[in-house]
């Protein structure tokens, strides 16, 4: 009878616990795009400086490394970036420059000459390599340079 008692305690206390764990969904995490820098500081001079002003952080909260390879990352005027060979370690962010520079496992460049992300308003949009869509992350302020998603 004991035994009974225990095990039936058990999973009780397990049925209980199952209640407060996160979804699965949650648990798993996922990369997403996480912040997006759409004004950068200063005047919109064109320089190398002020084009890396403008940048998108995507995030991987999943308990693995992600290769994206072939993801995109466009915004609502189509310009396009794809990723290159680049694996985003768990529990790591990238962020991802408008301009010129030499990629690293923290930030990577489009190597443009021009700006991407408009300064009102945009949609930013993160894809896998089969165009499925990942994530979205859109605008609508002149009131501050950023926009967490």
């Amino acid at each position: 009878m004991f035994r009974t008692r225990t095990i039936a305690a058990a999973a009780t206390a397990a049925a209980a616990g199952l209640l407060l764990l996160p979804s699965q969904a949650q648990a798993a995490g996922s990369v997403h795009l996480y912040k997006i820098y759409y004004d950068s500081p200063g005047t919109d001079t064109r320089s190398n400086t002020s084009l890396n002003g403008e940048w998108v952080q995507i995030a991987n909260t999943t308990a693995y490394a992600v290769n994206l390879r072939g993801w995109t990352l466009t915004d609502a005027s189509s310009h396009k970036y794809t990723f290159g060979n680049f694996t985003l370690g768990r529990g790591k962010t990238v962020t991802v420059h408008t301009g010129r520079g030499t990629n690293t496992a923290a930030h990577l460049y489009q190597g443009r000459a021009a700006y991407v992300w408009n300064n009102d308003r945009d949609t930013a949009t993160l894809k896998k390599s089969n165009g499925t869509r990942v994530d979205t992350c859109s605008y609508n302020s002149t009131r501050v340079d950023y926009v967490w998603c």
